[in-house]
């Protein structure tokens, strides 16, 4: 018998969340932080970081500019990976896999008026992923936001800005062990029932 392996869930995204839990617990800095893979329609990969910014049975969920590299790639190839490394204590590693798509207005809206305000009016400022002259540039687009908005304390969805959810479609987690021999198991999903196994390290 397989007891590491038995000890996961049968559904990945319950262990991810178990996984986030006690990251936080840790105290590991923005546990919520992950790499997010896209490509382009023929196959040009890019990566970057991004905070993952909800978790349920329906995906993960992720904001930015429509407007960014990462949405232009997505519009073209709604496919993405995501990949969550904690360090020690803990040696844990969870890669996601799958297709993306947008969320509505209303759940946009219901993450953007969470946000600090701060990182609301850089939303408004910034034109994301467009080429700028300098940082005095971006310090005047940032002024120039909070002065439109001055004395409005629900700034509005700013146009081409909101959400999307991964939903996954294969997911990977990892226990680092000593001598680099660690435990992997790999669950894809197949008609809304997960299946999983172990895969050599």
């Amino acid at each position: 018998m397989d007891d590491w392996l038995e000890s996961l869930d049968a559904d990945p995204l319950v262990v991810l969340e178990t996984w986030l839990r006690e990251a936080r617990e840790a105290g590991l800095r923005e546990p919520e932080a992950a790499a997010l893979a896209t490509a382009t329609a023929d196959g040009v990969p890019s990566a970057r970081m991004v905070l993952m910014r909800g978790l349920d049975e329906n995906g993960l969920r992720f904001y930015t500019s429509y407007e960014s590299r990462k949405a232009g790639e997505l519009a073209l190839n709604p496919v993405a990976a995501l990949v969550f490394h904690w360090p020690a204590p803990l040696e844990r590693q969870v890669r996601v896999e799958g297709a993306v798509e947008r969320l509505d207005e209303g759940d946009s809206l219901d993450y953007f008026r969470s946000r600090p305000r701060g990182s609301q009016i850089g939303a408004w400022a910034s034109p994301q992923s467009a080429p700028v002259s300098d940082r005095d540039e971006l310090d005047r687009l940032y002024r120039e936001a909070e002065e439109r908005f001055a004395g409005i304390d629900d700034l509005p969805l700013p146009p081409g800005w909101g959400g999307y959810r991964l939903l996954p479609l294969a997911m990977e987690l990892w226990q680092g062990r000593a001598n680099r021999f660690h435990d992997r198991a790999r669950y894809t999903r197949t008609d809304l029932v997960w299946s999983r196994l172990r895969l050599a390290p």
